[in-house]
């Protein structure tokens, strides 16, 4: 087993993009990506090599993030003040655009909305996406495409 070292070095940006494609938010992504770290400290003798560490960390990840979610009822978007100082016609329609999109991808059912999140947001690779599912990589590909045609027919 690698120095827990090694591995917050190794695995953290991952972690990190994981949790950013999850709360869209830089802030809450270092905290959420900080607190797995730590959880993964304090557990690493219950690792059983079954899964990848990548995978192990980015499930404390997804279960710190929602249970912190959950907690806190609601994540407020720090970030939106500043957009708000851009140029605000343009800014009305891109936000309108990104608030339908949002909205067709919430009603959308899961595992499409998880994986279309993680390719998009979180520019994860499919091989990735397909561990964190304990899929195959085509079953990614397969997946998200399914959730782009679903999207683009919401969005019509």
């Amino acid at each position: 087993m690698e120095k827990f070292e090694d591995i917050y070095e190794k695995y953290f940006l991952d972690v990190y993009k994981y949790v950013l494609s999850l709360s869209r938010n830089n802030h809450i992504a270092e905290e959420i990506t900080q607190e797995t770290f730590f959880k993964a400290l304090k557990n690493i003798d219950n690792f059983e090599g079954k899964c990848k560490i990548s995978v192990w960390l980015c499930q404390i990840a997804k279960n710190t993030y929602y249970s912190t979610y959950r907690k806190e009822n609601n994540i407020l978007e720090i970030d939106s003040l500043e957009l708000i100082q851009k140029n605000l016609e343009q800014q009305l329609i891109d936000t309108e655009i990104a608030f339908e999109l949002h909205k067709a991808l919430h009603r959308m059912s899961e595992p499409y909305k998880e994986v279309f999140s993680l390719r998009m947001f979180g520019e994860l690779s499919f091989a990735q996406i397909g561990e964190l599912f304990f899929k195959s990589e085509s079953w990614a590909r397969v997946t998200f495409h399914r959730a782009k045609i679903k999207l683009q027919e919401e969005m019509r």
